[in-house]
């Protein structure tokens, strides 16, 4: 079983090494970005989306932890914001560490958010996801999650 438990300083610090690379990463892997400039874009969107680090009204930074363990295994990013069905929540961010992965962790994290979005008053909980992230794809879609929209793109090389 897992659970969420709010991200302290050193969490977020942990976070913030592991994660901004990754997203310049993805970026560049997406073709969103260069990836000459990718690592400084990566940089500027996580400045620029929590300037107050922990404490940035209306996002919440969760470290997962499996409770058997007692080990930490991933983390979540979530922004809170209105929405025309009421107050929503988007994940920004989700992680389950390596070692930790094709373990049913995933599985047990989304349903630890589906709880959690509920304390929260939530009634709807979206999120992104990278065309070729098709592990991720998966598993969203298998908690219950939709696709309501698509954004597509062909190269021309």
């Amino acid at each position: 079983m897992v659970v969420l438990v709010p991200m302290n300083q050193e969490d977020y610090h942990h976070y913030l090494q592991q994660t901004v690379g990754e997203y310049a990463k993805e970026k560049v892997r997406a073709g969103a970005w260069k990836e000459s400039e990718a690592l400084k874009l990566s940089e500027e969107t996580f400045a620029r989306l929590l300037p107050k680090g922990l404490e940035t009204l209306e996002m919440f930074l969760y470290r997962i932890e499996d409770v058997e363990r007692r080990e930490k295994i991933g983390y979540y990013w979530l922004y809170e914001m209105e929405s025309p069905v009421g107050k929503a929540l988007f994940i920004y961010d989700f992680l389950i560490f390596e070692p930790y992965q094709g373990q049913g962790f995933g599985k047990q994290a989304m349903a630890a958010l589906d709880e959690k979005a509920r304390e929260l008053g939530a009634t709807q909980i979206s999120l992104h996801v990278f065309g070729h992230n098709i592990r991720a794809f998966r598993l969203y879609e298998k908690s219950g999650y939709v696709i309501t929209d698509y954004q597509m793109s062909k190269r021309l090389d």
